[in-house]
């Protein structure tokens, strides 16, 4: 039923989110059968029924039988009632006269109303949803199954118009699409082309890095009619009528999503921070092979703190680190890290380690992460070595240009050991932890793989010219 179903949509309310651009090849069958569909009809009781939950209104009647519920039903399409069970006295039923035939479905109430996944304000548009759901999934059963077999996903010809449009708008907006706070009114102009027609211009942009990338799929309700930017087909129901792309804005059938290929294109204005960003989904906001703040902090450093005493060991105050981050989260590349503001270098090595961290997936990732430390427990160097560099071929291309450029800069710092007196070693007690963290969230195991993880990182600095 409609409260379960995993799709829908609303035909009726229009808002801003309708507002997007819709060519003409969106397909209007699954909206004209939303728009047959039987309305709900409820079923008053006649009399005050005694301890009726709150939260019910005059369409619940009491204890009452399957049969009662039937008789008082009528036989009219979309007529709906509440009952009490007889047999499990507090269990509630909504019973639904749908196909002929009088459907009964247990009742939950949690501060919304529901019988499957979705969760509604009230039974009235619970009815709705469901009488929705039903006709639709009875009717056209077969095209449902069928939606996913021809996409228009692949096939965006009809984005040709715009893509021209879109690709001006976006290079004239290209620096400050770098930063992370976007606020300018290039992007406001852009709001409003629909995802897939944003995707086609940015699929046909050589400036783009060819990073593979998921999509962040979650379930949304739309306002007003909308369509999947996968199939062309109507998204149906109240609410909850399919998922969106928190990166990218795309917006398809919960169905249609394992479909969709791993091209998404992140959209700055949905990203709203630099530090705790997944680092994929960052570069290609942004545009960059790596990280901005990873670039401009090594730039830093390299041009004024090789020869700095401890650089990585040595900890700069805690809230001149944070202020750093804020400043990248604020600023983005505009981000000034200069001398004249923060003369301690070791302020910008901590926001540098602290980005690290923060990485809601480690630069050596989570499906990675045992595969580098069996690589490390091997006794024989050269194997090791080998292994070694079968793993660094599994990481994500971002994370791998990101683990690249910063062992090369690393490397850059060893050399400056009789001033700094950080080696390779030492480092990799510093950046083990900071760069790889196990997948369980175990003290135990991070303790007994220390040595293993700063071994790691001690070999991929010292032969970051072979193994990269």
């Amino acid at each position: 039923m409609a409260a379960s179903s995993n799709s829908s949509l609303s035909g009726s309310s229009v808002s801003s989110d309708a507002e997007e651009y819709q060519p003409p090849i969106w397909k209007s069958y699954l909206y004209q059968l939303q728009q047959e569909a039987p309305r709900p009809k409820r079923i008053i009781c006649p009399r005050e029924v005694e301890n009726r939950p709150k939260y019910y209104g005059r369409e619940f009647h009491g204890i009452i039988s399957r049969e009662q519920a039937d008789e008082l039903l009528g036989g009219v399409e979309g007529a709906y009632i509440l009952r009490e069970s007889q047999r499990q006295p507090g269990c509630y039923t909504l019973a639904l006269r749908f196909g002929n035939q009088t459907l009964n479905y247990r009742l939950f109430h949690d501060g919304k109303h529901f019988v499957g996944e979705k969760r509604f304000e009230s039974i009235h548009d619970l009815v709705t949803d469901g009488l929705i759901t039903l006709y639709i999934e009875t009717k056209a059963a077969e095209y449902i199954s069928k939606m996913t077999t021809n996409p228009i996903y692949e096939h965006i010809g009809y984005a040709t118009l715009l893509r021209e449009k879109v690709s001006r708008r976006l290079s004239r907006s290209k620096n400050e699409s770098r930063k992370t706070n976007v606020t300018n009114e290039e992007h406001t102009s852009v709001e409003k082309i629909s995802s897939l027609v944003r995707r086609a211009a940015l699929t046909h942009s050589d400036n783009h890095f060819n990073y593979e990338k998921t999509h962040n799929f979650k379930v949304h309700t739309f306002r007003g009619p909308h369509w999947c930017e996968y199939c062309a087909n109507f998204m149906w129901g109240l609410i909850a009528q399919g998922v969106r792309c928190s990166d990218c804005g795309l917006n398809v059938h919960k169905q249609c999503s394992k479909h969709v290929p791993n091209d998404c294109q992140p959209d700055l204005k949905r990203i709203k921070k630099v530090y705790c960003c997944d680092l994929t989904t960052l570069v290609k906001a942004h545009n960059t092979q790596r990280p901005m703040v990873v670039d401009i902090c090594i730039r830093e450093i390299e041009a004024r703190g090789l020869k700095s005493e401890g650089l990585y060991r040595v900890s700069g105050f805690t809230e001149h680190i944070e202020d750093v981050k804020m400043a990248f989260d604020r600023d983005g590349e505009k981000a000034d890290i200069s001398a004249n503001i923060y003369p301690d270098i070791n302020i910008i090595t901590g926001a540098l380690k602290l980005y690290f961290r923060d990485l809601p997936i480690p630069v050596i990732t989570y499906d990675t992460y045992s595969k580098f430390i069996e690589a490390a427990k091997i006794s024989n160097a050269d194997e090791r070595l080998e292994a070694v560099h079968e793993v660094l071929m599994l990481l994500p291309p971002a994370h791998y240009e990101t683990l690249r450029y910063l062992m090369i800069h690393l490397k850059k710092v060893t050399m400056n050991e009789k001033d700094n007196l950080m080696n390779a070693e030492n480092l990799g007690i510093v950046f083990g932890p900071t760069l790889m963290r196990p997948p369980e969230d175990s003290t135990l195991t991070t303790l007994h793989d220390m040595r293993y993880q700063k071994l790691i990182v001690q070999i991929l600095i010292e032969n970051e010219d072979v193994l990269f």
